[in-house]
């Protein structure tokens, strides 16, 4: 790794779930880095530490500042996002840059890229062109937030990449998968709603920044691919099912207008029945938990700074 000490110290924060087989690829992709000042906060979930000793290991490999925490629990990805960024902050991190494990980066400078760009004006949230992992085909490039559906769409999901993508602009969503946030972010909208625990924590994050007139600049010049759902089992597992149907209907409760509200639960609702007969019983059942989970969910009031809001027992730091 080519560490620039002139340049911004950046968080790069990443949470681990049974994400041992992924590894590998994402500390080569950050070990490639250039132009960059960076740290590591590596947020392990898992239920046993092998996650934790290859961390240090393949950190120690190629050379990056490391700091590895235990939680032997799976405290969900809003918490663990929000130990890292806690802990970033804590250290004099300029940026944090969420980044999931299951990504690969496609340059070297694929970080740098993303700090070129933010700072700039209002612009103080910036992420690349996300790809599916082997292929050039756009996973996102830039999105949408549906206030009446309480849905999100990507542009260009599916879509060959030949260039058509390669314009920056301000979008409204785009998912915390890899995102560089400056500091100052969190001093205005606070942090992850952790009752989200895993789905929509990140499309609530980003309708608070768009709330509070915080620009997020897509970058294609920076690009990465995913490994889509590697560590939940995929879209229609009844892990999935019940989580991203619970919080769909509380983030509609929570953000939306009272009118939006109503037609986004309702449209949900029918979305999640008419396709309820295909799923597997498991999954049937999942569906049905996560409707009444999400309608009786309580509403979490918003935390104005991150100060004071991690106060929790003390984690096992390392293996």
């Amino acid at each position: 790794m080519t560490i620039d000490r002139s340049r911004p110290l950046i968080g790069v924060v990443t949470v681990l779930y049974q994400s041992d087989d992924v590894l590998d690829d994402f500390f080569a992709s950050l070990g490639l880095q250039q132009d960059v000042n960076l740290k590591l906060y590596v947020i392990d979930n898992s239920a046993t530490d092998s996650g934790s000793r290859l961390a240090h290991r393949l950190a120690d490999q190629w050379g990056i500042d490391a700091r590895i925490v235990f939680n032997n629990a799976n405290l969900g990805v809003a918490r663990g996002n929000n130990q890292g960024i806690e802990l970033a902050l804590a250290d004099g991190c300029e940026y944090v840059l969420l980044a999931n494990n299951d990504t690969e980066f496609r340059g070297v400078r694929t970080i740098a890229e993303l700090v070129d760009r933010n700072g700039k004006g209002d612009v103080l949230a910036t992420f690349p062109k996300i790809f599916y992992h082997g292929t050039r085909r756009i996973w996102c490039a830039g999105g949408f937030i549906s206030k009446m559906k309480a849905v999100v769409k990507h542009v260009g999901d599916g879509v060959e990449d030949h260039g058509q993508f390669d314009q920056e602009f301000v979008t409204e969503y785009a998912p915390t998968c890899f995102t560089l946030l400056h500091k100052s972010v969190f001093s205005r909208i606070g942090v992850m709603d952790e009752q989200y625990f895993v789905y929509y924590d990140d499309v609530d994050f980003v309708w608070r920044m768009n709330q509070a007139g915080i620009r997020l600049l897509y970058v294609p010049s920076s690009e990465v691919a995913h490994k889509v759902s590697f560590s939940t089992g995929g879209g229609e597992s009844p892990f999935t099912l019940f989580y991203v149907t619970r919080n769909r209907i509380y983030f509609s409760r929570k953000s939306l207008g009272a009118f939006e509200s109503v037609v986004a639960i309702a449209y949900s609702l029918a979305a999640m029945l008419y396709k309820y007969p295909r799923f597997t019983e498991a999954g049937r059942k999942s569906v049905l938990r996560g409707i009444a989970s999400g309608l009786r969910l309580g509403l979490a009031g918003q935390r104005v700074t991150p100060s004071g809001y991690f106060k929790r027992p003390p984690q096992r730091e390392g293996a």
